[in-house]
């Protein structure tokens, strides 16, 4: 596995055991579909959140979440409703989360709430 592949899931582990630590209960991780996939999906309270991480080692080519563009951002989109579509998951509030895990000298996790809609 290449170090790109293992340091991703280095930061989904770190991005869910956060998400724990604030009282979210996991409910998906890497929800593939034909639509594209969701790292985290999570619920608290009344509401749904799909998450998108974003690991990196510094800031010198951007910020983690500058990745997550709108093409990237519909296609999550899309599949969240493909995900609600077929686990018939009415009632939820929606809402469409970035979180930048950081592991170079200075280890860091940034959590962007409503990142997009």
């Amino acid at each position: 596995m290449s170090n790109h592949i293992d340091r991703g899931k280095i930061g989904e582990s770190i991005a869910v055991n956060f998400l724990i630590g604030k009282d979210y209960y996991i409910l998906e991780r890497n929800f593939r579909s034909k639509t594209g996939e969701i790292d985290i999906i999570a619920l608290k309270g009344d509401m749904l959140i799909f998450v998108e991480v974003k690991t990196r080692t510094s800031i010198d080519y951007g910020y983690a979440y500058e990745a997550v563009n709108r093409k990237k951002q519909r296609r999550i989109m899309n599949t969240a409703f493909y995900y609600i579509k077929f686990n018939r998951m009415k009632g939820y509030q929606l809402r469409f989360d970035i979180i930048e895990v950081y592991l170079g000298k200075i280890k860091k996790i940034n959590h962007y709430e409503n990142a997009f809609v």
